[in-house]
């Protein structure tokens, strides 16, 4: 795998803001405290740069065995996320209650030892370009939007990905559909269990985790040169299911796909996610089993690719390919 270089990026202006967070509805939030983004400027037409501040501790992003701890690539995932959301509301005319769909990403961070955690919370910058045409009513309805961000002044990643821009009614007429049948809510289950059938769930320890409520496998195996397991989150896992769902948020199958590209890591206290590039054919439905499969990691010291696949009723929706690094890179 080729080496990266971070490209030059002007440092974030000092007149951005980590005072505050923004208001949630503009990351598309429920709770105050899974909003990360500070504060968000344009830059030009259909460019921002936003601020975010990464805190010490999180529930989730920061339930990690690896030593040294760094900060979670999911959480700078979320932060390109919401900074992308805030800038199209903000900056590029967005409306209210419009969903924005991913497509497929890929998120490129560079070097792990510029993800160290040090003893004050980070100060992400992240530079947003939206590329895409507008309809003659001026809406957009998908495009791609490209990220570069810094990280206490050091350029230390790259995301990029394609999304739709649909409404509330698009977004209904798009879920029959696929489904003919209304989709159930995540409401409709019980918060404290799976939202499927799955048993037995993965052990913390072997997925990199300390937290049981983090684990999002369960019933795994070994199936010649592969390693399988079902989707079974949590729904009281608030990081993942901030509010009602009706399927399978995209977070939650790239966190799956990272458990089980360090589930036959041998030692996933050695291991880091370091990258995604990902494609969603389909929705992942809450009323049905959703497996992942995937080669068995074999550790070699030095950063690679595990492609994740997964399938819901015989038909594959979603790949999620996980680069892994070990903590020889430090």
């Amino acid at each position: 795998m080729t080496t990266q270089t971070a490209p030059e990026i002007p440092p974030v202006p000092a007149e951005l803001s980590y005072g505050r967070t923004v208001e949630r509805s503009l990351v598309h939030r429920a709770a105050v405290s899974e909003v990360f983004i500070t504060d968000i400027r344009s830059l030009a037409a259909r460019r921002a740069r936003a601020a975010a501040q990464l805190p010490l501790l999180h529930g989730y992003y920061s339930d990690h065995l690896q030593r040294p701890a760094v900060y979670d690539a999911l959480l700078l995932l979320e932060s390109g996320r919401q900074a992308a959301i805030a800038g199209a509301h903000a900056h590029i005319g967005l409306a209210a209650g419009t969903t924005m769909i991913v497509d497929s990403f890929r998120l490129d961070l560079y070097a792990l030892k510029d993800l160290l955690i040090g003893p004050e919370p980070g100060r992400l910058g992240i530079d947003t370009e939206y590329i895409g045409n507008a309809t003659r009513r001026g809406r957009y309805r998908k495009g791609k939007v490209v990220q570069h961000y810094r990280l206490d002044g050091a350029g230390v990643g790259r995301h990029e990905m394609d999304v739709l821009f649909i409404n509330e009614h698009e977004n209904e007429v798009l879920r029959h559909a696929q489904r003919g049948t209304p989709a159930p809510l995540t409401s409709d289950f019980d918060i404290h269990a799976p939202v499927t059938d799955g048993s037995g769930q993965v052990e913390p320890a072997r997925v990199g985790r300390a937290n049981p409520l983090n684990v999002v496998l369960s019933g795994a195996g070994t199936d010649g040169g592969q390693v399988v397991a079902e989707v079974t989150p949590r729904l009281d896992n608030r990081a993942l299911f901030d509010h009602v769902y009706d399927h399978l948020p995209a977070m939650t199958l790239v966190e799956a796909a990272r458990q089980l590209a360090l589930l036959e890591a041998g030692d996933p206290s050695a291991v880091y996610a370091v990258g995604f590039e990902a494609a969603f054919q389909r929705f992942a439905e809450l009323d049905g089993t959703v497996r992942a499969v995937a080669p068995r990691l074999r550790p070699g010291g030095v950063r690679g690719e595990v492609p994740v696949n997964f399938v819901q009723a015989g038909t594959e929706i979603a790949k999620v390919t996980v680069t892994v690094a070990f903590g020889s890179e430090l």
